[in-house]
């Protein structure tokens, strides 16, 4: 993921009656508990400069990251803060800043703030990112998203993408015809599409080729114009694939990239194209990268334990 640094200048957002230092100490808590759990929280490292904290970790969670320093500003003026109090921000940062997607079948509401940022950037950009753990609801969103579009005329076709790495894209020897040999690996997108469509739409659109889902191979070759493209899952696709669907992108087209760079199923030494995507592109413009995190998974709870879980021994088994 796109790794970077900010500094949070505390000094600026003060009054020349306010003590820079009691606040800043205040905001640590006693032995630091609380940049201690926001470090764990956004899986950053806050660092103390001269005038407030340097961060540093993905760039997406250093934005919600500033955003709740900047909250607890007015706490510290008034008093001790713990980290409940931190808890309780967060959840009502969460609440405050809720986007939503509206099709005639549902509406859904943002539950966390890199939700909602996700929605708002893919309203702002052509090219967007969301990567970060299962359950974060970054593949719903985005199919969520493109319905919306599709049935307010702003766009005129969706086409929804995974790489199906599991058979390595050589589906020849699975019965059936080609959709019943694709549909187990696309089923995901199916289920997005029916909560936000009624199912009788969607059908005709996908006898239309109004909306299509295909295999990540069936789109080499070809300029996607006024289409909104989705690829799930993309932390499954080679440097290679990942250029080759990057460069499909044609006039009036939007295209949203989803995955996780830490669960990649190529084989051992083969670089992902979603983690050399977001090395390689991060200086362009039209772009966004939202990252989710921990916090941002909306499962059943036991998911985001199990997810923190597995993050603890994949750092274990890193310094042994």
């Amino acid at each position: 993921m796109t790794k970077d640094h900010t500094l949070f200048d505390l000094t600026a957002l003060l009054s020349p009656k306010d003590d820079p230092v009691a606040i800043k100490r205040t905001i640590c808590g006693i032995n630091n508990e609380n940049l201690s759990f926001l470090e764990k929280e956004f899986q950053a490292h806050i660092l103390n400069d001269s005038v407030g904290f340097m961060l540093q970790g993905d760039t997406g969670n250093l934005y919600h990251l500033r955003g709740i320093l900047e909250s607890l500003i007015p706490l510290a003026k008034k008093g001790d803060i713990s980290v409940d109090d931190v808890k309780a921000e967060l959840e009502h940062i969460d609440q405050k800043k809720a986007a939503s997607i509206a099709t005639h079948k549902a509406t859904v509401t943002a539950r966390t703030f890199m939700q909602s940022a996700f929605i708002e950037s893919m309203g702002k950009n052509d090219l967007i990112f969301g990567v970060g753990p299962a359950g974060t609801g970054k593949t719903y969103l985005a199919v969520a998203y493109a319905a919306m579009m599709l049935e307010k005329g702003e766009t005129k076709r969706i086409i929804l993408s995974r790489p199906a790495i599991e058979a390595g894209e050589k589906l020849g020897f699975l019965p059936g015809d080609m959709k019943e040999k694709v549909d187990p690996y696309l089923r995901p997108l199916y289920d997005a599409l029916y909560e936000m469509l009624p199912m009788d739409k969607v059908e005709k659109f996908l006898e239309k080729n109004i909306i299509e889902v295909a295999p990540l191979a069936f789109l080499r070759g070809r300029t996607l114009k006024n289409a909104v493209i989705i690829l799930d899952e993309a932390q499954n696709t080679t440097p290679e694939q990942m250029k080759m669907v990057l460069t499909r992108i044609g006039e009036n087209g939007k295209m949203i990239i989803t995955g996780d760079p830490t669960q990649t199923d190529l084989p051992r030494g083969v670089r992902s194209g979603l983690r050399d995507a977001l090395d390689t592109l991060r200086n362009i413009q039209g772009m966004a990268v939202i990252t989710f995190g921990n916090r941002d998974v909306i499962r059943h709870k036991l998911v985001s334990q199990i997810v923190q879980a597995y993050d603890m021994a994949n750092a274990l088994k890193k310094h042994d």
